[in-house]
Order: C-alpha cells, then sequence, then structure tokens
C-alpha cells in the first residue's frame, strides 16, 4: 500500500493565504496613511500578527543552532548572545507588520479596510476568526486522507493494467 508523506504546509502559511482574501478593486497606488493604519487595525483585530510575531525569533535560533552545529561546546555562549539579540530585534517585525499594512492597503480601498474591519468586530467575524485555524487544519488532514486513499485506489488500478499487460508489480 502507497501512501502519499504527509505534507502540511506551516500553518501560519495557511493562515496568511486564507486572511488574504479575495483582491480587492483599489487602484495600484500608494496608499493612504489613514488606509495603512485601517489595515493595521485589521490585521490586528484578525490576530494576523501571529504570523509574522515568531519570524525574528525564529531567525536568531535558525543562526543559533547552525553556529553549534559547527562548535557543540559554545552552547552557554550563544545562548547568551542569542537572548540579547531576542532583546535588540524584537521590534523589528513592526517591518513585516509594515509591509503586511501595505499589502492590504494597496489591494484594498480604504472603505473596503473599514468595511472588512466592521465585519470582523461583529459576532460572526469574530467566530470566524476564532474558528478558521481549526476548520483550515481539519481540512489539510481532509485533504491527505483523501489523496492517501485515491492514491491507494490509483496504486491498485495501475498493478491490475499491469498484471493484464503480464507484470506483476
Amino acid at each position: 500500500m502507497f501512501a502519499y508523506p504527509v505534507v502540511r504546509p506551516p500553518f501560519a502559511l495557511l493562515v496568511a493565504l486564507a486572511l488574504a482574501g479575495p483582491v480587492g478593486t483599489a487602484a495600484a497606488q500608494q496608499p493612504s496613511a489613514s488606509a495603512i493604519a485601517t489595515a493595521r487595525e485589521l490585521i490586528a483585530t484578525k490576530g494576523a500578527g501571529a504570523i509574522y510575531k515568531p519570524l525574528v525569533s525564529g531567525v536568531i535560533e535558525r543562526a543559533k543552532a547552525v553556529f553549534l552545529q559547527t562548535n557543540p561546546m559554545l552552547g552557554k555562549e550563544l545562548t547568551d548572545v542569542a537572548t540579547k539579540l531576542h532583546a535588540d530585534y524584537a521590534k523589528r517585525g513592526v517591518e513585516v507588520e509594515d509591509d503586511f499594512a501595505k499589502i492590504y492597503a494597496s489591494r484594498f480601498s480604504e472603505q473596503e479596510l473599514k468595511d472588512a474591519l466592521a465585519f470582523y468586530k461583529t459576532p460572526l467575524g469574530k467566530k470566524l476568526i476564532t474558528e478558521e485555524p481549526a476548520i483550515l487544519d481539519q481540512s489539510m488532514k481532509n485533504a491527505q486522507n483523501w489523496a492517501n486513499k485515491l492514491s491507494e485506489e490509483i496504486m491498485g488500478k495501475m498493478r491490475a493494467e499491469m498484471k493484464k499487460r503480464g507484470h506483476d508489480i
């Protein structure tokens, strides 16, 4: 029996795609400061900051791991340096937030952003924010199970057809 390996995109990527939503009709011009501020509020309301907040920490820890591989004896010192870098770079995630807000503000008009923000503050919008991660996770699990079953079916059909042609595989 053949099964595809379980390959699940990082949850943050799935959330980012879900949060992107349909592309609005806003003109492809430089967004206003007000539109960017509304986009920031929308991002905060949707909890999308969870996507980029761990980026800085992840980069620091990945660098630490690389240096640990070259010299495991430097563990304590690298941990001390990493701790300092976490403090020094903690606010750098704002750069990603700014970019995220500008992307939203360039793809949606300010009014569309305000309308979306108003929606996400409603009970239904709040429920969507709460439930969507579990829905996406379950959907990915279901899709993987479906692909595994389809794979088994196709492998069986191929074996049967190859057997008819005189090949046992």
